[in-house]
């Protein structure tokens, strides 16, 4: 296609999206380009294959974050997709949706049309629930979510209960009408498979002809031309080319790449811009701002029970699951490691969850850098209770740090720089301890490895969070949405302030992080924001 009328840049999970609805009616020709290469790898659809993921640049940006003072100076490792589906092919395939309030804060910040009851139907229509619809949940759409009831680990049963007894209750949905409480995670898996966004929208749309994908697909800047975005620069086959739209451009980079492809042309804080050669096209300091993430940490038992490790460290254990996977399409390989999980408040004073737990049945130690990037289970029973915070405050940024397209952009995380985001992971970890001293979970540990029990002081246990904490991988909010380009990037409409024919479309469109996993809504924004194009195209 010489001249599409609609360029994506980036087919990660709203990119996927955007491409399945813009070419739905036939009416549009729309071109995705994708740096990463294809999908077609046996680890990618290997649901459990993603731990062969984690590292491999071959799938993977591999981003590291600069040495950070709330993570004892260390850089943390940020993996993101560079491939067809993006980050929802390489993710732990948790469906989430995140808290009802969590958008009426979107639309109460300025922005019409992203209230709860704005974005519940958009989910419900991309939506397949397994488990059935209802006046919150939807079946019939291109994305099938899995209820995850069956094959799960015995310990599963022991965590709800002590949940129980703790004081939070079982929820059978956390995508339905109450979030908070414990349960099973429902995942992204069809048929034993990730069902990524590339499979679930992408594959389908691709058997179009209005529909070109092309991987390998560098793009290097946004050609813009008397204010208005005409088309793209990219590398492709060790050669420079350029792709014009008749409509406009797109960028679904993820919340590392847009920004930094802003930047790259001409869009965003000045004085950097200026300081690397690159012409300033339109200013806006917030291109890369309000970085925002959800800071984990593991706390870790060994148990007098097996549990994963126990299957999954020796090489017979390997084939008997592997076997077992070949044969069933089932057992350990066709799920996500997180069976289940839950929401809490850290104080009754809250008025909604502040924190997210992930339950494993599985343990290992998440290596530095520096050292071998391997994740192996541990060689005892081990069983990880992990959380991460809902809504920091914590803010960061993303910016380039040369005019080379091919250069990681710097990424400053500022994890814990503020003093809520530490007291409120200092009560949290607290609970963990609470939950595991519960019969269901007691009369299985036989103790607790990390932090272990000499770590008990305020001190030492905020000491060990930020020495042992880390992203889950949910960078947001770097091209915020807002009606003032004074504090945002991107309007209502998802449209670049001050840039005509130019889109953001994807998680760093979020004016602020959502409660929980950020998968399901980088895909509801890519449903929305299609309708929006469509809107203004009509």
């Amino acid at each position: 296609m010489e001249t599409p009328d609609y360029i994506i840049v980036g087919s990660g999970s709203a990119g996927s999206v955007l491409a399945e609805r813009l070419t739905a009616s036939g009416r549009h020709r729309v071109v995705v380009l994708e740096a990463g290469g294809s999908d077609r790898r046996f680890y990618v659809h290997l649901p459990l294959g993603y731990g062969k993921l984690f590292y491999d640049p071959a799938v993977n940006w591999g981003y590291r974050t600069e040495p950070d003072p709330g993570l004892a100076g260390q850089r943390d490792y940020w993996p993101r997709g560079k491939i067809l589906g993006g980050s929802s092919s390489i993710n732990a395939m948790v469906y989430i949706r995140g808290q009802a309030a969590d958008y009426d804060d979107w639309a109460a910040a300025g922005n019409p049309g992203w209230g709860w009851g704005d974005v519940l139907p958009a989910f419900r229509a991309m939506e397949d629930t397994e488990a059935g619809a209802d006046e919150w949940r939807g079946t019939g759409g291109p994305l099938f979510v899995s209820a995850n009831r069956r094959g799960l680990h015995p310990l599963v049963r022991n965590y709800l209960d002590a949940c129980a007894a703790a004081g939070l209750p079982e929820t059978p949905d956390f995508n339905g009408a109450r979030q908070e409480g414990a349960g099973v995670y429902q995942l992204t898996v069809k048929d034993g498979r990730r069902n990524s966004a590339a499979r679930a929208f992408l594959r389908p749309a691709m058997k179009r002809p209005n529909l070109a994908v092309v991987t390998g697909a560098h793009v290097t800047r946004v050609l813009i031309e008397q204010g208005r975005a005409v088309g793209v620069e990219y590398r492709h086959g060790g050669q420079t080319r350029t792709l014009r739209a008749r409509g406009e451009v797109i960028l679904s980079g993820g919340a590392i790449n847009s920004p930094q492809l802003l930047q790259l042309s001409g869009v965003g804080p000045g004085a950097l811009l200026q300081g690397l050669g690159i012409p300033v096209l339109q200013h806006n300091p917030n291109v890369g701002g309000n970085l925002s993430d959800h800071q984990g940490l593991n706390y870790t038992w060994r148990m007098n029970v097996p549990t994963y490790n126990t299957i999954l460290r020796p090489w017979w254990g390997k084939a008997l699951v592997g076997l077992q996977y070949v044969l069933t399409r089932g057992g350990p390989l066709a799920k996500s490691i997180n069976h289940a999980g839950g929401f809490f408040r850290t104080s009754p004073d809250l008025a909604r969850p502040n924190m997210q737990l992930y339950m494993q049945a599985f343990s290992t130690l998440v290596p530095r850098e520096g050292e071998r990037p391997l994740l192996t289970p541990d060689p005892f029973p081990g069983l990880s209770l992990g959380l991460s915070n809902c809504r920091p405050t914590s803010r960061g940024h993303i910016h380039i740090a040369s005019s080379d397209p091919f250069a990681h952009p710097v990424i400053t995380a500022n994890a814990y720089s503020t003093n809520h985001d530490v007291e409120e992971m200092l009560a949290a970890v607290k609970y963990l301890r609470h939950l595991a001293a519960q019969p269901a979970l007691a009369s299985v540990i036989a103790e607790e490895l990390r932090p272990g029990p000499d770590c008990v002081t305020d001190d030492q246990m905020v000491d060990d969070l930020r020495r042992r904490s880390g992203t889950v991988y949910h960078p947001s909010c770097t091209c915020r949405m807002g009606p003032d380009p004074a504090t945002s990037v991107v309007d209502a409409g998802l449209r670049v302030h001050g840039v005509a024919g130019l889109r953001v479309i994807d998680a760093s469109s979020f004016p602020n992080l959502i409660a929980g996993n950020t998968n399901a809504p980088a895909m509801m924004l890519g449903w929305k924001g299609a309708e929006r194009v469509l809107a203004d195209a009509s």
